[in-house]
């Protein structure tokens, strides 16, 4: 509505004086305004705001009239008068001087073509040159006490009681008194009227004002009671006066009158303000609403403001500014919503929390079209102690001027864009629009006869980048029009929002936020010659203006094409026969609302065969109103809709897209509706010509709402959202907004005669609406926002630390819960179903259900009475239809005080249930949520059933997020934690994650030293990880052991099921992810768990889960020609120097530098081995001849995916090079290439070897040689079978063991030979090994006996030299560990996961070092 900005400014006189402003006076065009001081009169300017004249009473005057006391102006601006302490009226003609027309001149830069205008144009932006001369002064013996024009009459209340009328040329007419005993005063009209009242013995008028729409005066009595007296018939005289006394009030203090709105503010003593209506049946006073302050948003000052001082009304109406005697003011809309006020917040405390003093205003006036506040402060403003100079010049600077922007709606109710904002200042405009590029492109779209039924779609689509940023798109108004046609007073957006229209005082210009440019009238004779009276809309490219023709003294309806120059010669121009006050557009439609209280629709038709495409216009029908309207000025606003309250409100036949069916009409707040009359004889469409198709009549009004500010109504149609597209919405002020929505029968069926097609529901939102967006659910909104620059220091205080710099920040609301609560307080709950469900892809409408189960929550949980008939079972039983129930139950309960949650879930169920429903559901995450409601409600034991629940279901899913907050939440139900729940993670890795990457996430102990492996049996710690934040924290030994051992006992469990299952990744991941300690288990596993009792499906698990391809047979034998160990293979070398590089030079220096090395038999490789490996990544400073593929440095895309040849092609069929000691080049033959693109497709994806080698090492420490066996043939790597053949040799080894991996390797080269020939090389290679197996003696050895070999021993057989045969390189790195420990801690931070680009490694992980 209006909304403060900026700073007020300070006016400063030019004339130095002793006396004090005290009254601020605007005239009736408020293009002047007068300021009133003890002996001074002086008539300023309002833009640019200076002083023209000043009138100084002489001291014999002065002493004979007495100090001035009060100001009024003639309506017609030409003259003043003046009230005097003595009882004297003065009378001053307003004179413009003959030869020096203007006291100030703008002076133009050389070369301004604005210099070269018409005659006359100056005088538009120069402040006239004027003159005051007194007439005759007016006696009237008695004190005066309040001054009001009334039409061509000056009324003069007086102390002895009586009412003064005088003509304003004064002595010549004579004047009448007219005494307020004589007046017989009732409390309706209804009422004897008796004689005259003989308690207003010694009572006047303290205040009045006159109200032309009531065609009476709204008075305060000095005792309190409030009157209204108007004449029974014309004229004001004694014996033709009625009054009217409001009832019950007697603190009243001043009043101000609302001529559109016909109300009348009164303001009391104890700090509110009353404002009554004139009952249209009855006559008497009727409380419409109050305003004032409320302790819940001004608890320190809303009872402690004072008596209400002054009121003032808008020049639009549509709203008043209230301050008191304390100080302060505020701002409220015309029913009640209250906009701004000084008394809190910024305004009121500095920023280090001291008390501001409010300012106190002694007189105030509003500016042209409400863009100003004049305001005069009673104390001025400044430190009292800054010298007599200061306070003397300050006493001349306590002339305020607030700024204020406005929304368009309150002077230009037109309905072409509904869904944009759009305010205006004095010389900008604020905007909410979208890309202008999207909406350009979308503007070439329209079809061209103009129909939008069709384009509902590409309207809508950029409706939701509305709420994209809270910034405005300002665009500043063109100063060459601004200038001469100073102030804006009409402004229209169009229906895509890119494309505004202004009307100053006269003429108009739009602009286009897509060119950016502003186009103005080529000729300003044209512009100066018409001035728009009813407004201005859009409809398509053309703007519809009510216009007056000056020159023609002629009402026009003019059309101008956006495209085309802004001349007359390109408009279509339609002669009016009455004075237009409102304009609107509905489809291809124009209302016009006429001073003759007259409405008149015409239809626009674009022709196109005309040379500028100019429309036409029509008259189509004429309806008359006068029988309804008292006055055309009590006409708010005017609008065509497609609504109707008629029966064959269907879902077969939407109505919507019918023509215009009713007219809705504004009438001083009363929302009053015109139904087209169907009732007498229909003609049937077909049997009549569509151009000479009768307009139906319209029946007589219905009035559908009170109090109403603002209509919102649209013309598009969306069958989805019928609903909120098909409703009508009402800005009610203080009251909220208004919905009426249709009701429509489900599934076809025939509506319920005894139903009502429509429903008018009420609710509050927190803003002020400015527009709807229908489909979206929202109301747009403004809002005042302030910023405190305190620190500001100077000889006196200036204005910028008294006041906060204001801002207009935008807002928005959903709306939709308090709709669908009140459906269901109703029982229509079909209704609120079918509209919720038309909702239900918005994205808020999850926060829609939680506001709506918070709302009835907080109201009915926190009553102090009990409710007859709750409405939560109700709302819970309605979210149950649909998925998000549980989420949203679960979400209001997490933000809701606990003393409310047993009053939550007796309505919504038992929340031990709603947590099994989450699990069933396969809802982890909502569940845990769930968890925290029970840990709350619930005894330990049940928590911790419960959460053993969902931590093993969320193992099985590999939720590791999930599982790590479970650890910590059990632990925290063991020793008595439960005031500090687990927070809930709000996002989960999918369940198909296996991304464990092992470097980076393991808990391992690979710092055993050898004397604690020779002690006879693995001395296995028990170091559980348990994760708090982004560090991993180790578990104390000794707290909470049993707490600690029932966590272990779980993920034993599930360790040993993922092993029986052979699922080696998913453990991997597991051990990663949560610090499970794999080896020290294993150890303890390695005869029970870790045995293999079936090599060939634990191979063939092995082959799917790492993408590994099963080896193949080449056609034909190749002769490699890398055989004598001087050549490394191509295939192993790539391999290992990606892995081997990524590793070292990618990885390395995420690891502290000052961690000590772990002394394992890792740090036993030789330093060749290092050496190599280095260099086989950097391929520099190598000893030995290699090959390299030409590929860019730093490349780690996987080469050779597991199957998919086309990834190795790109490298294969490139540039090969040999590289020898001289790096010389070397060519390939075609069978090389063919072995190394053999050897490459048998391979699988590089992460998948790491992670199989990370495996090896693991098992290989934990002595499951089974496994190392399994892991040895998919690698297809005799050292390892080498390896294990020689621990099995040992007489520490069981014999089981032995038997269990011949008997293995046996039943797998059956295989081989039958099913999987690519094999079969491989065991050719390890024949020798198998011999050895059946070889070895058959000794018994204890279990426990079991001591492997020393770690340097390991370390040894597990790696030969380089150059024997293939080494795993891709590990051969040395793991940071903490001294004495025997655990690598993880680091749960970036547990991260790759996503891969070849469909066939989908479900493969990254494997990096830390």
């Amino acid at each position: 509505m209006y909304f403060l900005t900026g700073w007020p400014r300070r006016l400063l006189c030019p004339l130095r004086s002793e006396e004090e402003p005290f009254q601020i006076q605007a005239s009736t065009q408020r293009m002047h305004f007068a300021v009133l001081s003890r002996t001074q009169l002086s008539v300023w300017f309002s833009r640019p705001a200076v002083l023209i004249v000043s009138y100084i009473e002489s001291a014999k005057a002065a002493s004979h009239f007495g100090p001035y006391e009060q100001v009024e102006w003639k309506p017609d601006d030409t003259m003043v008068a003046v009230a005097t302490t003595n009882g004297y009226i003065l009378l001053f003609d307003i004179v413009g001087n003959g030869e020096d027309k203007y006291l100030y001149e703008p002076v133009y830069p050389k070369g301004n073509t604005r210099v070269k205008v018409t005659p006359g144009y100056k005088e538009e932006q120069c402040a006239p040159a004027l003159s005051l001369e007194m007439k005759k002064p007016v006696d009237l013996e008695a004190p005066i006490t309040s001054l009001q024009s009334m039409q061509e009459d000056l009324v003069v209340a007086t102390e002895d009681g009586y009412l003064h009328i005088l003509h304003w040329d004064g002595v010549t007419n004579g004047r009448k008194a007219i005494n307020l005993c004589t007046i017989p005063f009732s409390v309706d009209l209804q009422s004897s009227r008796g004689g005259p009242s003989l308690d207003f013995e010694g009572v006047f008028i303290r205040d009045m004002e006159y109200c032309v729409t009531l065609d009476g005066i709204a008075m305060v009595f000095n005792d309190g009671r409030l009157a209204f007296i108007t004449p029974v018939a014309s004229g004001f005289t004694a014996n033709q006066l009625q009054g009217i006394l409001a009832p019950d009030v007697a603190d009243g203090t001043c009043v101000a009158v609302n001529n559109k709105y016909r109300l009348m503010a009164f303001g009391c003593t104890s700090g509110s303000v009353l404002v009554f209506t004139i009952d249209g049946t009855t006559g008497s006073m009727q409380l419409s609403h109050k305003l004032e302050l409320t302790p819940k948003h001004y608890p320190d000052i809303w009872n402690k403001t004072g008596p209400v001082k002054l009121i003032r009304w808008s020049p639009d109406c549509s709203v008043a500014m209230v301050t008191w005697e304390c100080g302060g003011l505020s701002l409220w809309s015309v029913f009640g919503a209250h906009l701004i006020c000084t008394l809190g917040e910024d305004f009121a405390y500095r920023s280090d929390g001291t008390k501001k003093d409010p300012v106190k205003i002694s007189s105030m006036s509003w500016g042209a079209e409400g863009y100003h506040l004049w305001v005069i402060s009673i104390d001025g403003i400044g430190s009292p102690d800054s010298g007599m100079e200061t306070r003397v010049s300050l006493k001349q600077a306590t002339i305020l001027q607030f700024n204020f922007i406005k929304s368009a709606l309150t002077v230009n109710p037109c309905t072409s864009n509904q869904e944009q904002v759009l305010l205006h200042g004095e010389d900008r405009l604020y905007l909410t629009c979208g890309d202008p590029a999207q909406a350009h492109s979308a503007e070439h779209r329209l079809p061209q006869d103009g129909n939008l039924l069709h384009t509902s779609t590409s309207l809508s689509q950029g409706l939701s980048t509305l709420l994209g940023h809270r910034h405005w798109h300002v665009v500043q108004i063109h100063s060459t029009y601004l200038e001469s046609n100073w102030p804006i007073r009409f402004a229209a957006i169009d229906t895509l929002g890119q494309c505004v229209a202004v009307a100053g005082k006269c003429g108009f210009a739009h602009y286009s936020l897509f060119t950016r440019k502003w186009k103005l009238f080529g000729n300003i004779t044209q512009e100066q010659n018409m001035t728009v009276t009813g407004g201005l809309a859009w409809w398509n490219d053309f703007i519809v203006i009510a216009c007056y023709n000056l020159i023609d003294q002629q009402e026009e309806l003019r059309l101008y094409l956006r495209s085309s120059n802004l001349d007359n010669a390109f408009a279509n121009i339609t002669k009016l026969h009455s004075d237009t006050l409102l304009l609107n557009v509905f489809r291809n439609m124009v209302i016009l609302f006429r001073a003759d209280c007259s409405i008149c629709l015409y239809s626009i038709e674009r022709n196109q065969d005309s040379p500028n495409h100019i429309a036409s216009i029509e008259l189509l029908q004429e309806v008359s109103m006068s029988r309804y309207i008292p006055h055309p000025a009590l006409v708010v606003s005017v609008t065509l809709t497609s609504v109707r309250t008629e029966t064959g409100i269907t879902l077969k036949a939407p109505q919507q897209a019918c023509a215009a069916e009713s007219i809705m009409l504004n009438l001083a707040g009363q929302l009053i509706m015109l139904q087209r009359d169907r009732s007498g004889p229909q003609v049937r469409e077909k049997e009549s010509l569509p151009n000479q198709k009768k307009l139906l009549p319209f029946c007589p009004p219905v009035v559908l709402a009170q109090c109403v500010e603002n209509v919102w109504t649209t013309c598009r149609t969306n069958k989805q959202k019928r609903h909120l597209l098909e409703a009508l919405w009402l800005a009610c002020g203080e009251a909220g907004m208004k919905v009426w929505l249709p009701l429509f029968p489900r599934d076809h069926r025939k509506p319920h005669s005894f139903l009502s097609r429509r429903i008018m529901l009420p609710f509050h939102i927190n803003i002020y609406p400015l527009a709807v967006l229908f489909e979206d659910a929202l109301v747009l909104g403004a809002t005042n926002e302030t910023v405190l620059y305190d620190g500001l220091q100077g000889a006196r205080e200036p204005l910028e630390t008294l006041f906060p710099f204001c801002t207009v920040e935008r807002t928005s609301q959903i709306y939709l819960h308090h709709i669908l609560r009140q459906l269901l307080v109703r029982n229509l709950g079909e209704q609120a179903l079918l509209l919720a469900q038309s909702c239900a892809g918005l994205p808020y409408f999850p926060h829609v259900l939680e506001l709506m189960v918070h709302v009835v929550l907080e109201e009915e949980a926190t009553s102090r009475e009990p409710i007859p008939d709750p409405l939560l079972p109700t709302v819970a039983k309605f979210i149950t239809e649909f998925p998000l129930f549980l989420q949203t139950i679960v979400h209001c309960a997490r933000k809701t005080e606990y003393a409310l949650w047993n009053y939550l879930f007796a309505a919504v169920g038992n929340p031990k249930d709603l947590f099994e429903e989450c699990l069933m559901a396969q809802d982890l995450d909502t569940a845990a949520s769930y968890l925290i409601i029970l840990q709350n409600m619930e005894v330990p034991a049940v928590s911790r059933q419960h959460a053993t629940l969902l931590f093993n279901t969320a193992l099985e899913q590999g939720k590791w997020d999930l599982c790590r907050h479970m650890i910590r939440f059990l632990k925290a139900i063991g020793s008595g934690e439960s005031e500090t729940p687990p927070t809930t993670p709000t996002t989960q890795e999918p369940s198909t994650t296996g991304g464990f990457e092992f470097f980076r996430h393991r808990s391992i102990s690979l710092s055993q030293s050898a004397e604690s492996l020779a002690s006879g049996k693995f001395s296995i710690q028990k170091t559980l990880s348990m994760p708090s934040g982004p560090s991993a924290k180790r578990w104390s030994k000794d707290n909470d052991c049993a707490e600690n051992m029932y966590i272990d006992m779980m993920l034993w469990r599930h360790a040993r099921r993922l092993l029986e299952e052979v699922r080696l990744k998913d453990l991997g991941c597991f051990s990663a992810q949560l610090g499970f300690e794999l080896i020290g288990w294993l150890c303890k596993e390695r005869t029970r768990a870790a045995r293999v009792d079936d090599f060939i499906t634990a191979l063939k698990r092995l082959h799917k889960d790492f993408l590994w391809p099963f080896p193949v047979i080449p056609a034909c034998p190749i002769n490699s020609p890398f055989r004598n160990g001087r050549y490394r293979t191509v295939g192993e070398r790539l391999l290992k120097s990606q892995s081997a590089d990524s590793l070292l030079n990618s990885e390395m220096d995420t690891a502290p530098p000052s961690a000590p090395r772990s002394h394992s038999w890792l740090n036993t490789l030789s330093t060749e081995q290092k050496e190599m490996d280095t260099a086989s990544s950097h391929g520099a400073h190598t000893q030995e001849a290699f090959l390299s593929p030409l590929v860019i440095k730093g490349d780690e895309c996987s080469i050779g995916s597991a199957t998919d040849l086309t990834e190795t092609s790109s490298v294969v069929d490139g540039d090969w090079t040999m590289v020898d000691e001289n790096f010389s080049t070397l060519s390939l033959t075609q069978s090389e290439l063919e072995h190394i693109s053999m050897e490459l497709a048998n391979k699988g994806p590089n992460k998948s070897q790491v992670q199989l080698r990370y495996l090896l090492h693991i098992f290989m420490e934990a002595g499951c040689l089974e496994w190392c066996v399994i892991i040895g043939l998919i690698l297809r790597e005799t050292a390892i079978i080498n390896q294990v053949v020689n621990f099995l040799q040992s007489s520490e080894v069981p014999v089981e063991t032995v038997q269990n991996i011949r008997n293995g390797l046996l039943a797998v080269d059956n295989w081989a030979t039958t099913d999987c020939l690519g094999y079969k090389p491989f065991f050719d290679l390890i024949r020798p090994h198998l011999q050895k197996l059946v070889e070895v003696t058959a000794e018994q050895v204890q279990p426990e006996a079991f001591q492997p070999v020393s770690v340097s021993k390991l370390t040894e057989q597990v790696f030969p030299r380089p150059e024997d045969s293939r080494s795993p390189a891709g590990i051969s790195v040395s793991l940071p560990s903490e001294p004495g420990s025997s655990v690598i801690r993880p680091t749960e931070d970036n547990v991260g996961k790759e996503q891969e680009e070849g469909p066939l490694e989908k479900g493969t992980y990254d494997c990096t070092l830390s």
